[in-house]
């Protein structure tokens, strides 16, 4: 039996179930069908993509934000008010708080394990924003103490969600591609160069409080793709630098070349200052070929009928929500949804770190 499905079968039997996640997730909800009301609270709201996720929240009808908390009192208020909550003085109101069900956490990098031990300790569930925390050890702390806990995590791996990137996850553990021998990733935009963090983001060009500059903010989502296909990384070897000099000494650009423990050879690519970003991942086997260029996926492989590589492959299945929709339906009692957990955040947090610890020293680094 051809354990390969021909477009049509993937669809049917793959997307179908990506399908019904996604219409749980939203269909049902704006079509007015009753449903268990989930209270959450907003702990920081200092992201980038807070804006995004008060949007998410106040559209669904079985969400309610009763509590923000952000050490900012404007920032807390404006956001407060936006989502009809409260605005606490103390975010120990909140982890005491037995209405509250989950949090989400959006506050600076450097706030982070303060906050997840809150959120432990208050038995909340979490959705943290990425990357988990400043360095590898922190992290991996923090994903100790979520999973003894037995406490529902995820993070903002939107990328996972991608048609393109759930097909090819399938066909590379079906073995589509043959013996994998270099993956490439890429996620850059012109942040720097249009200024996206001179004023109300301007830490997250800080280092010092963000973990990270324009490198690892945007490689984190590639890095993950790369690792949810291929597996961990042993080794990396990096070059990360300052262009503009917009932000000082943060940097905004970089490519790693990284040795996953499986003898896979990766590189990366990630920045602020880049005008376009038409080839975002690439897998190259024995066997076959896939690329993605300008969000058109080509694959070239003789163990998938029609798959020779000369036209976009169209037949995807349907991607599941976007990572907090997932977190609500999870706290809400929906099973099986495709959270992010929180060793594999963790282990993101590891390999960029190392990456920037080579770009530091030029040297190759292993992965701790």
């Amino acid at each position: 039996m051809n354990p390969f499905p021909s477009r049509r079968r993937f669809v049917q039997a793959a997307g179908c179930g990506a399908a019904a996640t996604l219409l749980a997730g939203t269909v049902s909800q704006a079509a007015g069908e009753a449903a268990k009301t989930v209270t959450l609270a907003f702990v920081g709201c200092a992201h980038i993509h807070t804006p995004g996720f008060v949007k998410l929240l106040a559209g669904r009808k079985d969400v309610k934000v009763k509590s923000v908390w952000d050490h900012d009192a404007a920032r807390a208020e404006k956001r407060a008010r936006e989502l009809n909550a409260a605005v606490v003085k103390s975010a120990d109101e909140i982890w005491s708080d037995a209405d509250i069900a989950g949090v989400v956490i959006c506050s600076e990098t450097n706030r982070h394990a303060e906050l997840v031990a809150g959120a432990v300790r208050g038995r909340k569930h979490l959705f943290v924003e990425k990357p988990l925390g400043i360095t590898g050890r922190e992290s991996f702390e923090m994903a100790d103490a979520i999973e003894k806990a037995g406490l529902l995590f995820t993070t903002g791996y939107f990328m996972r969600t991608a048609p393109a990137h759930l097909f090819l996850k399938d066909l590379v553990a079906k073995g589509a591609f043959g013996t994998i021998t270099r993956v490439r990733g890429s996620n850059c935009h012109n942040g720097s160069l249009g200024g996206w963090f001179d004023t109300e983001w301007r830490w997250m060009a800080d280092p010092k409080i963000a973990g990270v500059g324009g490198f690892g903010d945007l490689g984190t989502h590639s890095l993950d793709i790369l690792m949810w296909l291929v597996g961990d990384v042993a080794t990396v070897c990096a070059d990360i630098k300052v262009v503009t000099g917009r932000y000082g000494d943060c940097d905004e650009t970089g490519e790693a070349l990284m040795r996953f423990k499986n003898g896979v050879t990766g590189t990366l690519a990630a920045g602020w200052v880049d005008v376009a970003n038409p080839v975002t991942l690439l897998i190259s086997g024995t066997e076959g070929h896939a690329v993605i260029i300008n969000n058109d996926l080509f694959i070239r492989s003789p163990k998938l009928d029609g798959a020779d590589g000369k036209r976009p492959w169209q037949d995807l299945p349907a991607g599941p929500p976007a990572p907090l929709h997932q977190f609500v339906d999870a706290v809400a009692g929906k099973k099986d949804q495709p959270l992010v957990t929180p060793r594999e955040a963790a282990a993101r947090v590891a390999v960029m770190e190392a990456m920037y610890q080579s770009a530091r020293e030029k040297k190759g680094v292993a992965v701790g």
